[in-house]
């Protein structure tokens, strides 16, 4: 008789236990933005396609599974090729991203992203969200209609990933390929292998296999709540403007005269080797630094330090040297140091930290 009065205690205890499962599942909001994994080809067969055409909602459904691992909604903030980024969808994406960690609606970000420019966008946010919940971009190689899409096992990887506690407190990862790499070191190298991006200076992050996760290494710069960078208050509706010089054999003074003439506040040169470039460049550059022009020299080698007063008297010309990063990173924190101040020395003291 006794067992028979513990049945329905049971019961309850199974069905609670089943409840408290189904809600335990993440709650993971992901914000589109477009590219090749949202794009289409006319025909299967061809190269061409157009980025964007699909809505977060058809990303969603083409892969069922997401229902599994998340509890997942979706928001469309924007739908473009990631090679017409710019700096309104950056502010809007980043305000939007802190919207959504600040509450309890969200245990995880998700932002799917062409590939062209998606290291860019990922190091942005790394300076600029202010939140320890994980945050993941995703793209892909081939666009969704195309044989062997490659979209979907992405688009799985970074839902798991964004659930994660393990990514938590790591700033922006980017997955992609299986693959898991931090948004400062992570660099696109090939135009159409699956495989395009690495992290040539200190290593990818981790590896997934049909959402799990290994983790090699821990992000040692500062990100996210541990930046000083904000774009959150009303009065950011743009980001300081600076430019990159690319340097190579015979390069003259002229762009960079006529980038001084437009008035920008930061030069980027991405220079030969350790950052160096023509003696007309290097006085060009020389020139519009003691106008005020912020000049940082990066290299456009793809890996390696660009240290100060290596062949390049930095001290001497007024130059800031940008270690590690690439010039279109050394851009992103130029930009968001110049919001701060304008002192050459504490922009170094920027590149060296972050």
């Amino acid at each position: 008789m006794r067992t028979y009065k513990l049945l329905p205690c049971l019961v309850v205890l199974v069905a609670l236990a089943l409840s408290h499962a189904i809600e335990a599942k993440p709650k993971i909001k992901l914000l589109a933005t477009g590219g090749t994994i949202a794009g289409a080809q006319a025909s299967s067969s061809e190269v061409g396609y157009k980025s964007g055409t699909f809505s977060v909602d058809d990303l969603i459904k083409a892969v069922p599974q997401l229902k599994d691992v998340a509890d997942l909604t979706g928001e469309q903030v924007a739908n473009i090729g990631s090679q017409t980024m710019n700096h309104d969808v950056w502010l809007k994406l980043a305000k939007r991203v802190n919207e959504v960690l600040r509450g309890d609606d969200a245990d995880g970000v998700v932002i799917t992203h062409g590939t062209d420019t998606l290291e860019e966008t990922a190091y942005f946010l790394s300076l600029v969200v202010k939140s320890d919940k994980p945050v993941v971009l995703v793209g892909s190689m081939r666009p969704a209609t195309a044989i062997s899409a490659d979209g979907p096992a992405n688009l799985y990887n970074a839902v798991v990933l964004a659930g994660s506690p393990e990514a938590k407190g790591r700033g922006p990862l980017i997955v992609i390929d299986d693959e898991i790499h931090y948004a400062r070191e992570a660099q696109k190298t090939n135009t159409t292998e699956l495989d395009t991006f690495k992290s040539p200076n200190r290593g990818r992050a981790g590896v997934m296999n049909v959402g799990k996760i290994e983790f090699f290494s821990q992000n040692t710069t500062p990100h996210t709540t541990k930046s000083e960078f904000s774009v959150d208050g009303k009065a950011v509706n743009d980001l300081p403007r600076v430019e990159i010089v690319y340097s190579y054999e015979n390069l003259g003074p002229e762009v960079v005269d006529f980038l001084g003439r437009q008035g920008v506040k930061g030069i980027v040169l991405a220079g030969v080797g350790d950052g160096n470039s023509t003696d007309a460049a290097i006085a060009a550059l020389s020139a519009a630094a003691k106008k005020g022009v912020a000049i940082v020299r990066s290299s456009r080698t793809g890996s390696g330090l660009v240290v100060r007063n290596v062949e390049v008297d930095d001290d001497k010309l007024g130059f800031i040297a940008a270690m590690e990063l690439s010039p279109q990173k050394a851009r992103i924190l130029l930009m968001l140091a110049l919001m701060n101040t304008s002192d050459t020395a504490k922009l170094q003291q920027a590149f060296m930290k972050y």
